[in-house]
């Protein structure tokens, strides 16, 4: 599933080739998204300039001035930059075509992922209006991850999990943020002291602004706005290494599963 990072580096993408442009048309497919793509989406965008490019959270949010597109990518979506002769794949399923001929793609095998309209303001539609502060903005502190986890129980993985917490630490990022910070993912959030949250703080936006330089991580479906894969895959010390050596002390990664997701770790780094 693309997190943060891949949002990031698709936001990065496509923002310098539509952003200014006009809409000439928009040709859906499919409409049977997670939730249906908006009948009348081609009437709605179609004359509009894109003003702004946009993220909060794994939410693209396209700006027109008079409403927001909100794209999200679900588990295997993406969007890309095409001209205008591009051939159509199986599961291309819209098009937003520009006067000067480039076409933004969404493409989702698995139809998870959605493509809305809101003419509300945009951070008080229901999607949007609970989450808690970006990685990496100065509201997200060691402080705030330290109050709201005292007296909970929950495992610290699943904790800056909870995009009501911190937005856009998916499993990916929060098994290597957790590995750099040197805590267990199964310990009770709780039972983190403020000075281990301060080093997990560090070790959350240096991972993530880390894997957005790098493009993001591909392990399977993602690639960027260009097309391009991501290449963070090659700095994961913890994830998807199960059985294989620490790269800091040799000894063999464990494998636990917490939420239903995954988790890797060192026992011997990571306490």
């Amino acid at each position: 599933m693309p997190e943060l990072p891949e949002v990031e580096t698709t936001r990065r993408g496509i923002e310098p080739y539509i952003e200014g442009h006009n809409v000439a048309e928009v040709v859906v497919r499919d409409s049977r998204l997670r939730w249906p793509v908006p009948e009348n989406i081609n009437q709605i965008l179609k004359g509009k300039t894109i003003l702004s490019v946009k993220r909060r959270a794994k939410y693209l949010l396209l700006d027109t001035g008079s409403g927001h597109l909100i794209i999200h990518l679900g588990m295997s979506g993406s969007l890309r930059v095409m001209t205008e002769d591009a051939p159509v794949g199986k599961h291309d399923h819209i098009d937003i075509i520009f006067t000067n001929g480039q076409k933004l793609r969404y493409t989702d095998p698995r139809r998870f992922g959605a493509v809305l309209w809101t003419e509300a303001p945009i951070y008080e539609h229901k999607l949007l209006s609970h989450l808690g502060p970006e990685p990496l903005d100065g509201e997200f502190t060691a402080q705030r991850l330290f109050l709201l986890s005292r007296k909970k129980s929950q495992a610290v993985k699943t904790f800056i999990m909870d995009n009501k917490v911190v937005v856009g630490v998916g499993n990916i990022y929060a098994s290597e943020a957790l590995f750099k910070a040197g805590i267990r993912p199964d310990t009770p959030c709780g039972k983190v002291s403020k000075q281990r949250y301060e080093r997990l703080t560090d070790a959350i936006i240096e991972t993530l602004a880390k894997a957005i330089e790098q493009g993001g991580t591909t392990l399977k479906d993602f690639v960027g706005g260009d097309g391009k894969p991501g290449y963070f895959k090659q700095e994961l010390a913890v994830y998807g290494r199960a059985g294989q050596p620490c790269l800091n002390c040799g000894k063999p990664i464990q494998e636990i599963k917490l939420g239903n997701r995954s988790s890797c770790f060192c026992s011997k780094c990571q306490r």
